[in-house]
């Protein structure tokens, strides 16, 4: 991927696309999501932002695994928390 500013997009050399439709830890708790993501280090597929627990960033931040795509159907970019940095590809 290409964003000047930010050496974690550059750094992705291949997608990591989501295994699974659900957000695993919403799934534990009984919670619902809006979006999934799935992490580019790991491949973890999480909640979004907008979902109540925000699962992606919360395992963005504990982990230190910076870069996330879009799990939606259609979408097609990637964000970086650290630098708040975006890429479409």
């Amino acid at each position: 991927m290409s964003d000047r500013g930010c050496s974690h997009l550059n750094a992705i050399a291949s997608i990591k696309h989501a295994t699974r439709s659900e957000c695993e830890e919403c799934v534990k708790i009984g919670a619902y999501w809006v979006h999934l993501r799935t992490c580019q280090t790991c491949g973890v597929t999480l909640c979004c932002d907008s979902s109540p627990n925000r699962h992606a960033s919360k395992h963005a931040h504990a982990t230190g695994h910076p870069v996330i795509a879009s799990a939606q159907p259609g979408e097609r970019w990637l964000y970086c928390y650290p630098d708040d940095a975006f890429v479409e590809y």
